[in-house]
């Protein structure tokens, strides 16, 4: 156990202040502050010692070193059962600092409402980190707090220990304090890696905020949890079941396709992370079951998300089918009542989603895979018609609309469409081929389509045989949009001109494995 007989407090978030100060006076422990925090501790009527006043120096650079100073760190470092750093000590008139309280400048909460980058220098820290360091390293002596959210647990503990601290509390205190400085400068490296442009610098650092320990992983014996860049999700569950591992995976794949859909409309269901049925139709109902009517048996117990705000009619054929999760960008007050009738219902509001997708990170054998996100938006100069048969202005919106999704669809990925609506998929096969027939058939199980001539097909990569676009045509589809750069391109194009296929090349693959 260590008596705490001086701290030194020097916090940017100032909440709840008076009352750990309460619990500090009671115990008689001695205090030392500078800057804002000195006149809030003050201001709140109880005793202080300005840092100048503490360490005879003044502040200065306007306040850019307060606390860097012998007097504070070697007082923090100092080993108490060392007799040369007792000596030191006497020698140059230093006390010990026992409590260190210290929450950073907000550099974080700064990015969000700033783009000046001088100002944003301005508020990086560095005084509080150095001595959140120093006590988090000397933790067999002292204590250190790094966030508001820890004060019941020090009060806890010095009421338990009439004033003093548990190794195991200054242990568990030291942990969290060199999280908190790595995240910090974690932020900070990554914003300049943002200035610089550099996506892959030489030191990569990945930085998160605990949101939840969920209750395993993919499977039951695998262990989960999951964190946040932000202090907290910008998904709000709004009613249901916690959400599972496995839910936030095909939230997160049904999310990205809803976002790369027309503003307010369009329907996604999401199945093990791949879709099972979109459609972009203007009417919300007909769109839910256009996307439905793709693969129903798939959708069953899958994920569906709205690119709009759900009213009462559609909350009520939404719970006409099993669903794990429902997102939407809203809901109207009479839609939420009737889906909170299904109590295990997971809704999920996604109206506040943060779109930034910065990196995307594969983890294996302690190496990581890191890349940008496929977010390419499509232009025409992407495109390019092959064929002889040029498409309608109809045909090719399908035909784009097809392709956007392919890029979503685990590869090998086969996307067939009619009327802005997928009416066949086939993913995740190691042939092309096969993906092909599976598209396909799930087409003719689930489809009435009574015109052909108005069924498209996207490919996330190119055909490198014509046996796959032979499989298509010979189902009914009309035109086909494929990435070029196949060694066999020529025979693809001269196959489609020979059976009057329209034929459409992108400069841009979408693989997704």
């Amino acid at each position: 156990m260590k008596k705490i007989k001086r701290a030194i407090i020097s916090v940017s978030d100032k909440s709840n202040l008076k009352k750990i100060l309460r619990n500090l006076k009671k115990f008689k422990i001695k205090l030392i502050s500078s800057g804002g925090t000195y006149k809030e501790i003050t201001r709140l009527g109880f005793n202080c010692e300005k840092i100048s006043n503490y360490t005879n120096t003044a502040e200065i650079l306007n306040g850019r070193v307060k606390t860097l100073h012998p007097k504070v760190h070697a007082g923090i470092l100092s080993k108490r059962k060392d007799k040369s750093h007792i000596k030191d000590l006497r020698k140059n008139n230093f006390n010990e600092i026992d409590l260190v309280i210290v929450n950073f400048y907000p550099f974080e909460k700064n990015l969000e409402t700033s783009k000046n980058h001088e100002k944003i220098i301005e508020n990086i820290d560095i005084g509080g980190p150095t001595m959140v360091r120093a006590a988090a390293k000397n933790y067999n002596d002292v204590t250190v707090i790094t966030n508001p959210q820890q004060y019941d647990n020090l009060i806890n503990e010095l009421n338990k220990f009439n004033g003093k601290t548990s190794l195991r509390f200054r242990q568990e205190m030291s942990e969290n304090a060199f999280g908190e400085t790595a995240f910090y400068d974690s932020v900070i490296a990554n914003y300049f890696t943002k200035v610089t442009c550099n996506e892959f610098p030489k030191k990569k650092l990945i930085f998160g905020n605990l949101v939840d320990k969920l209750r395993y992983g993919e499977n039951p014996h695998q262990e989960a949890a999951i964190y946040s860049i932000k202090k907290k999700l910008s998904l709000n569950q709004i009613g249901g079941k916690k959400l599972s591992y496995n839910n936030y995976n095909d939230i997160f794949s049904a999310l990205l396709i809803s976002k790369s859909l027309p503003k307010g409309k369009g329907t996604v269901i999401v199945k093990h992370t791949n879709p099972c049925g979109i459609s972009i139709n203007n009417n919300k109902i007909k769109s839910y079951r256009l996307a439905l009517s793709c693969d129903p048996i798939s959708a069953f117990g899958g994920v569906v998300s709205f690119n709009f705000k759900i009213n009462e009619s559609l909350a009520k054929e939404i719970n006409k089918m099993f669903l794990e999760v429902v997102v939407a960008n809203g809901f109207e007050k009479k839609a939420l009542k009737v889906l909170k009738n299904k109590k295990n219902l997971r809704i999920i509001n996604a109206n506040n989603l943060n779109k930034e997708n910065i990196i995307n990170i594969k983890s294996n054998f302690d190496t990581f895979l890191i890349q940008t996100p496929d977010t390419k938006v499509f232009n025409k100069k992407n495109f390019k018609v092959v064929s002889k048969v040029k498409p309608s202005r109809k045909i090719l919106k399908n035909l784009i609309f097809a392709f956007n999704i392919s890029k979503y669809v685990k590869s090998n990925a086969v996307v067939l469409v009619k009327d802005e609506t997928t009416v066949g998929i086939g993913s995740g096969q190691p042939s092309r081929l096969d993906s092909c027939k599976i598209a396909i058939d799930k087409m003719k199980k689930f489809q009435e389509i009574n015109n052909s001539n108005e069924i498209v097909a996207a490919s996330d990569a190119f055909f490198p045989f014509v046996d796959g676009l032979e499989s298509l045509i010979q189902s009914g589809v009309c035109a086909v949009i494929q990435p070029s750069g196949s060694i066999n391109d020529k025979e693809i194009i001269k196959f489609a001109d020979q059976t009057g296929t329209i034929l459409v090349f992108s400069k841009t693959r979408h693989f997704n494995h």
